[in-house]
């Protein structure tokens, strides 16, 4: 059992003072606000539970910032996934824990506590299947381990290069199932987070570009109840190849054609129409909306003030992992629109409201329901994922309740968060995550051997 006591907690009922936590067996057991600290409590100063970055591509972290060399065309999503192609064709299983790891404690250091990762690296580099179809899923878990984040792990379902079952070509090799190696695949990768304290496993049919109707309707199953995730509506040459091959939008179609509903993310969403972002938030599914990355690779702005005027749900993701940081996506979410609709507050949700308290509660909601998490947020019984404020910084000098979270998203940068409590140990204090630079030397390694 340990004891916090801080100064500010945002408390599922709002900002409390005084705020003593207790955490028994990496759980939320006490939350008691009012009190004065105790002999043998741990003071911190200002509290927030840890949010999920519910998109990731771990491997893709190893390959930020190398596909900004403009070629002779258009430098496009589609270009930029050759690049994609090379570098995970090259990878070893270790070169993907070191990586991950590396992106797990930066996550972590970031005020990320759990990850959804949609997982697609499945089989050896020349396409043969590991002996054990749970291999890299393992290296997955390794990886979350090592660094104390949660996992809800996602294998990716990917049998095609386009629509209409398009047969794959050589690039995707390490991707590539058919429904019943998938199957096998799905028994591998619930072994290989078994032993993981709070890990949890879904779906993620990568696209309607990668699987058939039947193909789609053969492994939701496979989920067992759990979440549901799938990548729609990110390009505008993908919404209208959608419409040459079946006369529907990516969203509209599965609208029409899949179940889905609150176990379901829809990643990026970027292109509706009127008529689907109502649709899309009468179900319940959650956006999962992945800012930076949208940003980075051209994908278009999500139309985010008429989601939630409609009731929509969403939570963030880092996706390619260009850049990984809760405040990094939560501002480019809300600068988006800003640029978009030329005002400000945009996502606030109405007068006097605060924009990065919205911000995050919508987030860690939304979030929290992507990756079937039940409880969280500091109260009894949550995971006890927690982050700590630097009340010195001075983004947050002066400062008090929702405009410490406006402050922190919109004026500090990175430097803001001091701990991070993942499943009830502190894996950061002062801003370093405990294994920052082993891990850091292993995946230098990794790189700079996968660059040569």
């Amino acid at each position: 059992m340990s004891r916090l006591h801080f100064a500010s907690a945002l408390l599922p009922s709002g900002w409390a003072n005084d705020v003593q936590v207790v955490i028994t067996s990496g759980a939320i057991a006490e939350v008691t606000p009012d009190v004065a600290p105790a002999a043998g409590d741990e003071r911190r100063g200002i509290a927030l539970p840890g949010l999920a970055s519910l998109h990731s591509h771990a491997f893709q972290r190893g390959m930020a910032g190398l596909a900004e060399l403009r070629g002779d065309s258009t430098d496009t999503f589609w270009t930029w996934r050759e690049t994609m192609y090379r570098f995970a064709l090259a990878m070893t299983p270790d070169d993907v824990t070191a990586v991950a790891t590396q992106l797990y404690v930066e996550m972590l250091e970031q005020g990320f506590t759990r990850v959804g990762e949609f997982h697609y690296l499945h089989h050896d580099r020349d396409g043969s299947h590991y002996v054990d179809p749970g291999e890299m899923a393992a290296r997955i878990a390794q990886a979350a381990e090592a660094s104390g984040i949660a996992l809800t792990l996602l294998p990716s379902f990917y049998a095609h290069g386009s629509f209409g079952g398009a047969a794959p070509h050589d690039g995707q090799r390490r991707f590539i199932c058919t429904v019943d190696q998938f199957a096998a695949l799905m028994a591998a990768s619930r072994k290989a987070i078994g032993h993981l304290p709070d890990a949890n496993i879904g779906i993620a049919p990568h696209s309607l570009r990668a699987v058939t109707p039947d193909e789609l309707a053969a492994i939701i199953p496979l989920a067992d109840g759990g979440p549901v995730h799938i990548h729609a509506a990110e390009q505008v040459k993908e919404v209208e190849d959608c419409l040459a091959w079946s006369g529907r939008r990516p969203v509209q179609w599965l609208l029409e054609h899949a179940p889905v509903d609150r176990r379901w993310c829809l990643i990026h969403a970027t292109h509706m129409t009127d008529e689907e972002i109502s649709a899309f938030a009468a179900t319940g599914a959650v956006a999962g909306l992945c800012p930076i990355t949208e940003a980075s690779l051209g994908d278009g702005i999500f139309p985010a003030r008429e989601f939630l005027a409609a009731g929509g749900a969403f939570g963030v993701g880092t996706d390619s992992n260009v850049l990984v940081g809760v405040t990094d996506e939560l501002r480019q979410l809300e600068y988006g629109q800003r640029l978009k609709h030329r005002q400000r507050n945009v996502l606030s949700g109405g007068a006097g409201r605060s924009t990065g308290r919205t911000l995050f509660d919508e987030a860690l909601a939304g979030g929290s329901r992507a990756l079937a998490q039940a409880t969280v947020g500091l109260v009894p019984g949550a995971r006890a994922d927690i982050v700590t404020l630097d009340a010195a910084h001075p983004s947050l000098a002066g400062r008090s309740h929702d405009a410490l979270i406006d402050g922190w998203i919109f004026a500090a940068g990175s430097g803001a968060i001091d701990c991070v409590w993942a499943g009830g140990h502190k894996v950061v204090e002062g801003g370093r995550h405990r294994l920052r630079e082993t891990a850091r030397q292993r995946f230098n390694a990794a790189v700079q051997r996968l660059i040569a």
